[in-house]
């Protein structure tokens, strides 16, 4: 099991704080982004936990960061200079 796993509230949770997420969301995105992030990918971990609740052949994981991805561009932008701004 990943050691970056956190219990919390008697279940384990991929992240639980934004300390413990990859270095490319860390070093990239603004914190309140980054919050966004971790309780997207922690959603997204518990409700596709089973293979027949994702598409194709794609893994819990892989599926979690494309859902907090997903959820951190309905909040921001990424600019032409690489950083990530809050949307109007």
């Amino acid at each position: 099991m990943d050691p970056r796993l956190a219990r919390r509230e008697g279940k384990t949770m991929p992240y639980g704080k934004i300390e413990e997420l990859p270095d490319s969301v860390r070093d990239n995105l603004p914190e309140h982004a980054q919050e966004i992030y971790k309780e997207a990918f922690n959603s997204a971990w518990d409700q596709y936990a089973e293979p027949e609740d994702r598409q194709g052949d794609a893994g819990r994981e892989e599926t979690a960061h494309r859902v907090a991805w997903g959820a951190v561009k309905q909040s921001y932008k990424q600019d032409a200079d690489g950083r990530w701004r809050e949307l109007d």
